[in-house]
């Protein structure tokens, strides 16, 4: 095995055990364990509050992208609170300008927040526009697939009773994804988002922890570290 392939295989094997463990706790959470009634089929609806298992791999990535150390452990983690309170300020805006079915409202609503949060980066350094566009377009995909609430008509339903038979007749339950199991108001809608995205940090730092233990050293590496030790002042 190459230099560079056992050098991998520690983070490898860590992010595909720890990606196990997420996407089974989450799963869980939000079918079984925390929920709102019977589907009627083995799985439960999901309460308004649930996690959206793909969002914690979106701030999981940025991550090991900004250099999975504690710096990108604070910029993604703060970056990805706005990104979801900029899609809160989104579907407000949505829901007071302009109802279904035109969309100039959401292209103001897009056009005026990415406006502010590029300009927000003359303020500070700890404004990450990336960071902040994936979390905020993760949040306006999960409103989209939950029902678009404050922009649809009638959204969403979140109704275990209704979805049952509407799953036995066939029909839709409403605007949501899976015939409206997954309605969701959106106040929720960011909510879920940014307590999933910060859950997705979470997982970034233990998997760039724990390989970084079970990794084995090089050569090169253990002399640096042996440099390092050396060039270190010794105790008075």
């Amino acid at each position: 095995m190459s230099t560079k392939l056992r050098l991998t295989l520690p983070l490898a094997l860590t992010i595909g055990v720890l990606a196990f463990a997420y996407v089974e706790f989450a799963a869980n959470f939000s079918f079984h364990w925390v929920t709102s009634g019977s589907l009627g089929n083995g799985l439960d609806m999901p309460a308004k509050f649930h996690l959206v298992i793909p969002a914690a791999f979106l701030t999981w990535g940025m991550f090991f992208v900004l250099g999975a150390n504690n710096e990108a452990a604070k910029l993604v983690s703060i970056n990805c609170v706005l990104g979801a309170l900029c899609g809160l300020l989104l579907f407000f805006m949505i829901h007071e300008i302009k109802k279904a079915p035109d969309f100039w409202g959401i292209s103001l609503s897009v056009g005026v927040i990415a406006f502010v949060v590029v300009m927000a980066t003359a303020l500070s350094d700890l404004v990450n526009v990336p960071t902040i566009f994936v979390s905020f377009a993760g949040t306006i995909f999960w409103w989209l697939a939950t029902g678009a609430d404050g922009w649809v008509p009638g959204s969403p339903t979140h109704n275990p009773a209704g979805v049952v038979t509407a799953l036995k007749a066939g029909t839709t339950a409403g605007s949501g994804a899976f015939s409206g199991v997954l309605s969701t108001p959106y106040g929720f809608v960011a909510l879920n988002m940014g307590v999933t995205m910060l859950i997705g940090v979470v997982f970034g730092v233990a998997s760039a922890r724990i390989a970084a233990v079970i990794t084995p050293k090089t050569p090169e590496a253990a002399a640096a570290d042996e440099h390092a030790e050396g060039a270190r002042p010794s105790p008075a």
